[in-house]
């Protein structure tokens, strides 16, 4: 039986797969809105503090584990780029 660690790896494997110059240097470059930042500062604030409810906490983690995902592929884009351009 694979670890979760080997499940993970495989599912960012083939999503990586799926780069090309373009779609790399986009998810990069994402960044997310004002709107958002604002969102994830108040509610970080909250759970520092002890105040968050359960639909709070459920967000919270949701945004932690998106915000995790899309920095993996952010750093798996970049080596793709780095690989791209070396070998060019």
């Amino acid at each position: 039986m694979k670890s979760s660690l080997g499940l993970v790896e495989n599912l960012f494997s083939k999503v990586s797969g799926c780069f090309n110059e373009q779609s790399a240097e986009a998810l990069v470059a994402l960044r997310a809105d004002d709107k958002t930042t604002a969102m994830s500062e108040e509610i970080a604030d909250k759970s520092r503090e002890g105040l968050l409810n359960a639909e709070e906490q459920r967000q919270y983690q949701e945004f932690a584990q998106a915000v995790s995902f899309v920095s993996v592929l952010q750093a798996k884009a970049r080596v793709y780029l780095r690989e791209l351009r070396h070998s060019a």
